[in-house]
């Protein structure tokens, strides 16, 4: 559940550092993924939270710092979501399938962590530019594994083709959010771009060796 002014714990009130961290960095969230990072103030992310700003500074010494802890979390979910789905079975076009759903279930979450990583308006930051890319090479890593040891392409080969369906994946998901189009509901648009992604991707088809 989210944390908002009228949910969030009173001033003054006590809970261990790991669960104190993670409440701030969903209050931060609400506050980034709404207002940007330039405009959101840290007096408004402790007010969400509902704690002090000396508290809220007892765990992240500025806004940088708290952005990429959030951006890190972010990243994280994403990158585990989309090597989870590659784990999920073991036929090629059910793997592609539920790439794409991860996707789209990420772009689709009601808390709009997608914003932080692909559309942060902090990306001239060295250090924010490096973990947004992380997470395409990330995903592209894990896709390339399985392209090249099922259809037996060299790794720079088979970086190009998963880059190319990662793209594929955040560049309609977000399009699809964007375009708010009720008729076409978030499975049928995740399976359309999955049949699209299978139509080229099994041109290279598993090899013997």
């Amino acid at each position: 559940m989210s944390t908002t002014p009228e949910t969030a714990p009173k001033r003054g009130s006590r809970l261990p550092r790991l669960a104190r961290r993670a409440q701030l960095l969903e209050a931060a969230q609400e506050v980034f993924v709404a207002n940007g990072y330039h405009a959101a103030a840290m007096d408004d992310i402790a007010d969400r939270a509902g704690v002090s700003k000396p508290v809220l500074y007892q765990h992240f010494p500025g806004k940088l710092e708290l952005y990429l802890a959030l951006l890190d979390t972010s990243c994280d979910a994403i990158v585990a979501s989309v090597q989870d789905a590659l784990k999920s079975t073991e036929d090629n076009k059910l793997r592609v399938a539920a790439t794409m759903h991860a996707f789209y279930d990420y772009v689709a979450n009601a808390q709009g962590a997608f914003r932080l990583v692909f559309e942060s308006d902090l990306t001239n930051e060295p250090a924010v530019r490096e973990r947004v890319d992380r997470v395409t090479h990330a995903c592209a890593e894990a896709v390339s594994e399985v392209i090249s040891a099922d259809a037996g392409l060299s790794r720079d080969q088979s970086m190009v083709l998963a880059v190319s369906l990662v793209g594929m994946a955040q560049v309609s998901a977000r399009y699809w959010l964007g375009a708010g189009n009720p008729s076409l509901p978030q499975e049928q648009a995740a399976d359309l771009v999955a049949s699209l992604a299978w139509r080229g991707i099994r041109g290279f088809p598993r090899t013997d060796g």
